[in-house]
């Protein structure tokens, strides 16, 4: 799929006011999400196994957004922890271990999250504001992409 393709895609999902749009065309498969009345992101995701794509955007996709909803009952006020990197997520530091967070817990800044394993080199993915887990978005072992949404933080006010 080409960038054309793919900026073509966009345009529709801007222009139609639907919320996601995904479309596989042989070993690419492309997702669209409209966050938001300005902002839309798109991630390429390869399909069958084949080396991950390098993401692309419309718009910049802030690490944290307050403003987009909150998927899996979260209330629309939560914070959305995304995933910076491509790779493996992991809740604990290692098999068997407690989970770094689970929903109900207060955070803070710098609070450990998760673990995502990226190339071989665990990076470890923090809290960026104080609040509480209200929701778990990602199943533990899963692979995950560039911007993907792991948590939600309901922030202290």
């Amino acid at each position: 799929m080409s960038n054309e393709e793919i900026k073509q895609l966009i345009q529709l999902v801007t222009e139609s006011g639907i919320a996601e749009l995904e479309v596989q065309r042989g070993e690419n498969r492309v997702r669209i999400q409209a966050r938001g009345a300005s902002q839309e992101t798109f991630v390429a995701v390869p399909a069958h196994g084949a080396a991950p794509a390098a993401p692309s955007h419309s718009a910049p996709a802030p690490a944290a957004s307050a403003s987009a909803p909150a998927p899996n009952g979260a209330t629309q006020d939560a914070t959305l922890v995304k995933s910076p990197i491509v790779g493996t997520y992991y809740d604990s530091p290692s098999p068997g271990a407690p989970p770094f967070v689970k929903v109900g817990d207060s955070v803070e800044p710098g609070h450990v999250l998760c673990i995502i394993e990226s190339m071989k080199l665990m990076n470890e993915i923090e809290a960026e504001v104080s609040g509480t887990v209200v929701a778990k978005l990602m199943e533990n072992g899963r692979p995950v992409e560039y911007g993907e949404a792991l948590f939600a933080i309901r922030p202290r006010s």
